[in-house]
């Protein structure tokens, strides 16, 4: 199994409650296949007060996604995209946009 996510990729869910959100990705399970995309799966977290927070209260907090229900987005064309890989001239492995055919960072 390829894991073809990093994090700052722009991504948009496909599946879901929160599908047709678009959000860079903050954090990756690999193990897991999971990711947290910014502003998607947001779960409601009741927070004691702390050093930290000291009122506590009811916050908003993105979940994780299973890494199959979100699709990376074609920095050219904006729109979803599936990820082929290639070695360059250099002999590196990258990633590169199906839709586009441009290198993605």
């Amino acid at each position: 199994m390829s894991f073809n996510l990093k994090v700052g990729d722009k991504v948009e869910v496909i599946a879901g409650k929160s599908k047709g959100t678009v959000g860079k990705i903050i954090k990756t399970y690999r193990k897991e296949n999971k990711v947290i995309v910014e502003g998607a799966n947001l779960v409601t977290k009741h927070v004691k007060p702390s050093a930290q927070n000291e009122n506590g209260g009811i916050i908003k907090v993105e979940a994780k996604i299973d890494a199959s229900n979100v699709m990376i987005i074609d920095p050219k064309t904006n729109k979803r995209t599936r990820i082929a890989h290639k070695i360059d001239e250099k002999g590196n492995k990258v990633r590169i946009s199906v839709k586009s055919k441009e290198i993605l960072k």
